[in-house]
C-alpha cells in the first residue's frame, strides 16, 4: 500500500512537515510495510515560503525590512535558484500578527516591507515571484509596496506621501520615472482566495478593515481615498481596473499588484499543488491523507484539505483528513471529497496544552494509528 501525506500546518502547533512526519509514524506503527510519501502543504498564507522550499529545493534568505509600523524587523524569503524564483509571503513584513491587539490600526499600517523584500530578491538575481498575500494588518491599497519599489506616490508639494492608509488621502500624482529598472523583467505569481474588488461594499476596507481595527469612521474614509486611489491609478495605467476579483485582497495589495507589475492571481493552494507537483504523488497513492488544523464548513472554501481532496478524487483515491479540531458543520467536507474526518484530540483538555507541539503531534500519531488499525482490519 502507497499513502501521500500533504497537510497544512496546524497553526500555532506544528508545520506542514511536522504534521506529515506525525502522520507517518502513526502509519508505520500500524502498518510498518506501508510506502508513506509526506508532502509540504499550504494555501497560500502561512507556511507557505516553508512549503515550497522544502518541496523544490531552494534556500532560506532574512533580510531587515520595515515592519507594518515603519519598525525595522528580520523578515524571510525563499529563493530557487535554478529557476531565478522568490516565495515570499506578505505577512512576514506586514502581518497582522506581528501587531500586538491594542496596536492595530489600518491608517497607519503599511506593505512598505513588502517592496523590500521584493527589491531583496530581485538583488539576488529573482525574476519570477510567488507571492502569498494573506494575513495581512494593512489598507493602504499596496501603496507602501509601490513606493519601495520607486514609484512616486506624491501630495500636492511633490513629496511622497505618509505611509499607512492615512497617506492616500494627500495623494494628487502618481510618478514611476523613479521606479526599480528590473521590475518590468518581473513575473508574479500572487497566491489569492478572497474574490473582493478594492471598494465598495464587498470592498477590502468595508470587509476587513473591522478586523484590522477600523472604526466605522475610518472604513468610510478608506474607502473614498481608495477611490481617489484608483481613478489616479487608471489615469496612469489604462488596463487598471479596481473592480476585479481579488484587487481588495490585503488591504488592495492585490490592486497594485495586478495594477503596477506583471502580475496574475491564482488560488493558492493551486499555485503550492502545482509548483509542488503533488498531483505525480497523489496519482500513485492508494491512500490521501491531508487536514489542517480546524476543520469546518469553511475549509471547503479554497482551503488546502479540500483542494487536495478534489485532485485526488480526479484519480479515484480515498480521502482521509485529521484536524486539532472538527466543528459540526465540517460534515460538508464529505461532500468535497474528503470521504472521512476525524478530531485527534483524545481527552478534555485546556487549548493551551493541546496546542503544544509535542501534545499536538502525539494526539495526531496516536489518533492516525487507530484509523490504520481499522483498515488492516478491512484488508486482512
Amino acid at each position: 500500500m502507497k499513502v501521500t501525506v500533504a497537510v497544512d500546518s496546524f497553526k500555532g502547533s506544528l508545520s506542514s512537515l511536522k504534521a506529515g512526519e506525525a502522520i507517518k509514524k502513526g502509519i508505520l506503527i500500524s502498518m510498518p510495510e506501508v510506502m508513506v510519501t509526506v508532502r509540504p502543504l499550504a494555501d497560500g498564507g502561512e507556511g507557505t515560503v516553508e512549503a515550497l522550499i522544502f518541496a523544490i529545493g531552494g534556500i532560506i534568505d532574512n533580510v531587515k525590512v520595515m515592519g507594518p509600523l515603519g519598525e525595522k524587523i528580520e523578515a524571510r524569503y525563499g529563493i530557487i535558484k535554478e529557476s531565478k524564483t522568490a516565495v515570499i509571503e506578505m505577512s512576514e513584513a506586514a502581518g497582522i500578527t506581528l501587531i500586538s491587539e491594542e496596536k492595530r490600526n489600518p491608517l497607519n499600517t503599511t506593505t512598505y516591507g513588502v517592496g523590500e523584500l521584493i527589491k531583496a530578491a530581485v538583488n539576488k538575481g529573482c525574476r519570477n515571484f510567488i507571492v502569498g498575500i494573506g494575513g495581512s494588518s494593512t489598507n493602504d491599497g499596496g501603496a507602501g509596496m509601490l513606493q519601495a519599489l520607486g514609484f512616486g506616490l506624491l501630495n500636492n508639494d511633490g513629496n511622497q506621501i505618509p505611509l499607512g492608509a492615512k497617506g492616500l488621502k494627500d495623494l494628487v500624482m502618481i510618478t514611476d520615472n523613479d521606479v526599480l529598472p528590473e521590475l518590468k523583467e518581473c513575473n508574479f505569481k500572487i497566491a489569492c482566495d478572497v474574490t473582493n474588488q478594492l471598494c465598495g461594499k464587498s470592498g477590502c476596507s468595508t470587509v476587513f478593515g473591522p478586523q484590522k481595527g477600523a472604526t466605522s469612521e475610518m472604513i468610510k474614509d478608506m474607502d473614498s481615498w481608495l477611490k481617489r486611489f484608483a481613478r489616479l491609478t487608471k489615469n496612469k495605467y489604462a488596463s487598471s481596473d479596481a473592480k476585479l476579483p481579488g484587487t481588495g485582497a490585503a488591504g488592495g495589495l492585490g490592486f497594485a499588484f495586478l495594477s503596477y507589475t506583471n502580475s496574475s492571481l491564482k488560488s493558492g493552494i493551486d499555485i503550492v499543488i502545482e509548483e509542488t507537483r503533488l498531483e505525480d504523488y497523489i496519482k500513485e497513492a492508494d491512500i490521501v491523507i491531508t487536514g489542517e488544523g480546524r476543520l469546518d464548513g469553511q475549509t471547503v472554501f479554497g482551503k488546502a484539505p479540500v483542494g487536495v481532496a478534489k485532485l485526488a478524487k480526479k484519480y479515484e483515491k480515498k480521502v482521509i483528513a485529521f484536524a486539532g479540531s472538527v466543528t459540526k458543520d465540517a460534515i460538508v467536507c464529505n461532500d468535497y471529497g474528503i470521504d472521512a474526518f476525524f478530531p485527534v484530540l483524545r481527552r478534555i483538555t485546556s487549548l493551551k496544552e493541546a496546542m503544544k507541539s509535542e501534545n499536538a503531534a502525539e494526539n495526531l500519531s496516536d489518533t492516525v494509528t487507530q484509523v490504520f488499525n481499522l483498515i488492516k482490519m478491512s484488508t486482512d
